[in-house]
């Protein structure tokens, strides 16, 4: 069965619309041929929606019609779709406050509501902090130079004491940026810099003045990289061109 998954943040409202309902040819400037709707391709299957408590409240009311009815129209046609498809849905976002102050249609809700899953945050379940931390090393490790890497204790120990302000997001970025800074296969809590992230600026100072010239020059490549990286989520395109360079070549210096 199909599963197919749509991010929310990733997509304008209107680019969001075009994906989950798809367009038919001529429904506006630049639509040279019709699109098969993400819901279509899902029939039989499952559709995942990331962050759907961002979703406005005119595609809120197109998206309840699918649920009720399991038929909708690509943008700009006429002809009517059914699918059969289960949807799962996730949000950061307090859906209940959102529904009381009128952000989110009270009536979707309670369809989407069928059941209900809470994640806590890694502050609230910290023994999970040390396999979700492995986890995401090894995912930014594959392909990293030198290949396998760890965390030293005391490294361990940060993660697990430190609030995730901004949940497991935060935790893969933090640890995305220490593969790219550590100079070693160790991964040590300086490295980590969570005793900055609430200071403009923050991350790891080196005495780059003190050290030979090519190794000053890597360590100040390697600190403007990691920053780059943190402000763009770790999204590699987007730290690219703030750099202004190739995404391939940003590619090659992170494996580096």
């Amino acid at each position: 069965m199909p599963l197919i998954v749509i991010t929310r943040v990733a997509l304008t409202e209107t680019l969001l619309e075009d994906e989950l309902f798809g367009h038919e040819r001529g429904a506006f400037t630049g639509a040279v041929a019709s699109k098969r709707a993400r819901l279509e391709m899902a029939d039989g299957g499952t559709v995942y929606l990331d962050e759907i408590g961002d979703m406005s409240l005119p595609l809120q009311a197109t998206l309840l019609r699918v649920l009720q009815d399991r038929e909708f129209q690509r943008v700009g046609g006429t002809k009517t779709v059914s699918v059969n498809i289960r949807i799962i849905a996730a949000t950061n976002t307090d859906l209940k406050q959102a529904v009381v102050d009128g952000d989110f249609r009270e009536d979707l809700f309670f369809r989407l509501s069928v059941i209900s899953l809470v994640l806590p945050p890694p502050r609230e379940r910290r023994q999970d902090i040390s396999a979700l931390a492995k986890f995401f090393l090894n995912r930014h490790t594959k392909e990293a130079i030198p290949p396998g890497m760890l965390f030293s204790a005391g490294a361990m120990e940060t993660m697990t004491q430190y609030s995730w302000p901004d949940n497991i997001r935060e935790l893969e970025n933090v640890i995305a940026r220490a593969v790219v800074l550590s100079h070693t296969e160790t991964i040590e809590p300086e490295m980590l810099a969570l005793d900055a992230r609430d200071h403009p600026g923050w991350g790891p100072t080196l005495p780059y003045l003190d050290l030979p010239s090519h190794e000053s020059m890597e360590a100040h490549s390697r600190s403007i990289l990691g920053r780059a990286l943190d402000n763009a989520d770790g999204n590699q395109t987007k730290a690219a061109d703030r750099l202004h360079l190739p995404r391939t070549y940003l590619a090659r210096l992170t494996k580096q």
